[in-house]
């Protein structure tokens, strides 16, 4: 495989190179059903043939008028044959979160002139069913579920003959790496979603320098759970590293069943965001907190030491002796809750806490941030392997083939094959994003020991004080968060005298905390507002104040009831907070801090 290689030639490498008979692996009624790689090419190749029967095509292979197919559905085995069967007749998928609400998927299918949409599950179908009439591009949707009143996607497989598979093998010599792959519309946290256009030498450049420079090994025997959604350019990405390493790729079935998916299918890695590597250490947290006697005290002290660890300078052999005794007695347990074969963990989509990266890598589940835009296929830069290779706090090495600067406000700038070919007719964004071939990312960042990426804030969250100060808010949420006592919180003070911050109290810990301490409650409300609950939180935002500067300090806050969530509207897919929705839904609240 080269620069010059298409995406679906992945499939064709993974066939010569090391045939699987558990290519892809999903869940039907109950049973995991697996493909095998020769499955999946006939599949992939049937369902291109289908499709070209529809009339689907690139066309001339210019942007605009090649055919534009969306995907609304959860990952699943059939996910990434449909993509892979587009990419072969030249025609762009345009993958959209299931989540996503109707106002915003009207506005996708018709800025891109959606011709078919495949679905999973009836919700998605009710959800496209109510904007159909007003969607005059829209032909057909297809189903990768049998669901009453609409096509089965299978339905395209039929009565595909030789010549039509002929066709297909003379189109797809015609599609080369130039041509655009995909259009993946990012919500963002701000304005009308936008089309990110990428083509094949983007996603296979970016596939390629993560492998050299990750590395990553042909690992035959390798399984992968995938659960973050495939329409995130990261989980896609990471999927084609799979296909060319050999690894077998299993799809959990939700979210919520992660935790026995793990159990069933032993994964030796994964890729996740921070959130949910944030819920999976609470729930180890609480189960700690049950125990009683000397196997509480075990716990708490593994959890110590491994809060020490640090992966650059030895702690020396007393230290090291301790945690081997940690690691037989107490981590082995966290392991054997991830399936018990995890080699590696790589997170990225938003900044990590440092005691979780720390504390997992200690306990024997290396952990590795990455960092990337949708806009640069996506890598930049992430923590490594090999030795000196990792720094916790940091997005590691830039990788190979990227060059990265930093402007003079700290503004990180990416060049290399993987910068997108632009947004989709906004050639007015793509200008002020892309200048000179470089990529202005929008996030501040700065180089540590001249080697490992730090990001340190997105431009456009940094505020002013009204005393002309500025303020990073993410550092300061990220370290808050380390209190078992805060789920989740966005820091306020825009053109105000001082800082202050809304708070979504980790409710189990509080609840349990009332209880040891005495304190009656009716309501969440009625906590969240207890004389007692408002000077816990007073105590711990004065204790965590010490770790920042004057001006960033949290003066006041306001503690809320409800988590904020994606279905709720304050998370983006990726759960990185909607800054602009959370200040109008909670305005009263953050008048109250100032007022």
């Amino acid at each position: 495989m080269n620069e010059n290689s298409r995406i679906f030639d992945f499939v064709d490498y993974q066939l010569n190179a090391f045939p699987k008979k558990d290519m892809f692996c999903g869940k039907e009624n109950g049973q995991w059903i697996s493909y095998s790689t020769a499955e999946v090419k006939d599949l992939i190749n049937r369902l291109s043939a289908g499709l070209m029967k529809l009339g689907v095509s690139g066309n001339d292979m210019k942007i605009e008028n090649q055919d534009k197919i969306a995907l609304v559905s959860k990952n699943r085995p059939e996910w990434l044959m449909l993509d892979m069967a587009c990419q072969q007749i030249g025609a762009a998928l345009c993958p959209i979160y299931p989540t996503t609400n109707i106002n915003e998927l009207e506005f996708i299918f018709n800025d891109a002139a959606v011709k078919y949409v495949f679905v999973s599950g009836q919700d998605i179908l009710d959800k496209v069913n109510n904007i159909r009439d007003r969607v005059p591009s829209l032909k057909n949707v297809y189903s990768f579920d049998e669901l009453p009143a609409v096509d089965h996607w299978k339905k395209l497989l039929a009565d595909i003959t030789d010549p039509d598979l002929a066709k297909l093998e003379e189109t797809k010599s015609g599609i080369r790496a130039e041509h655009c792959a995909t259009i993946i519309y990012t919500s963002g946290t701000t304005g009308t979603p936008k089309g990110v256009m990428l083509s094949h030498r983007n996603i296979v450049s970016n596939v390629l320098n993560s492998v050299k420079s990750f590395p990553f090994e042909p690992n035959v025997t390798g399984r992968a759970l995938s659960f973050l959604p495939l329409n995130h350019i990261f989980e896609r990405m990471v999927s084609m590293i799979y296909i060319c390493s050999g690894i077998s790729i299993y799809y959990a079935e939700n979210l919520d069943t992660i935790a026995e998916n793990l159990k069933e299918v032993r994964p030796t890695l994964f890729s996740t965001v921070p959130r949910l590597l944030e819920k999976t250490y609470e729930k180890i947290m609480a189960k700690g907190a049950e125990l009683t006697g000397i196997k509480k005290k075990l716990f708490y002290w593994s959890v110590s030491l491994a809060n020490e660890y640090d992966n650059i300078k030895s702690k020396g052999a007393w230290y090291n002796i301790q945690l081997a005794l940690a690691n037989k007695i107490i981590f082995s347990k966290w392991r054997e809750a991830l399936g018990g074969k995890i080699d590696l963990i790589v997170t990225g989509g938003a900044a990590c806490q440092v005691r979780l990266i720390r504390i997992f890598t200690a306990a024997g589940i290396p952990i590795y941030e990455g960092y990337g835009p949708t806009e640069n296929s996506p890598v930049i830069s992430v923590n490594r392997k090999a030795r000196g290779g990792t720094k916790f706090g940091t997005v590691g090495p830039v990788i190979e083939g990227q060059e990265v600067k930093l402007e003079a406000d700290g503004e990180i700038c990416v060049k290399g094959p993987s910068v997108m070919m632009g947004y989709y007719k906004r050639p007015d964004l793509t200008a002020e994003t892309i200048i000179d071939g470089w990529l202005h990312t929008g996030d501040i960042g700065i180089f540590e020991d001249g080697k490992y990426l730090k990001i340190t804030d997105r431009k456009k969250e940094l505020f002013k004080t009204s005393g002309g100060k500025y303020v990073a808010p993410q550092p300061i949420e990220n370290k808050m968060k380390e209190s078992p006592f805060v789920e989740q919180m966005m820091v306020v003070g825009a053109e105000q005298k001082f800082v202050g911050a809304l708070i979504v109290p980790s409710l189990p810990n509080l609840k349990e905390w009332m209880q040891h301490k005495g304190i009656a409650f009716t309501t969440i409300e009625d906590a969240v507002h207890n004389p007692k609950v408002l000077d816990l939180y007073k105590e711990l935002v004065d204790s965590f104040n010490k770790f920042f500067n004057h001006v960033e300090q949290i003066k006041k806050f306001e503690l809320l009831p409800n988590e904020w969530t994606i279905d709720s509207g304050e998370l983006t897919p990726t759960l990185k907070l909607k800054r602009k929705v959370i200040m109008e839904k909670y305005k009263t609240a953050i008048e109250r801090i100032y007022n």
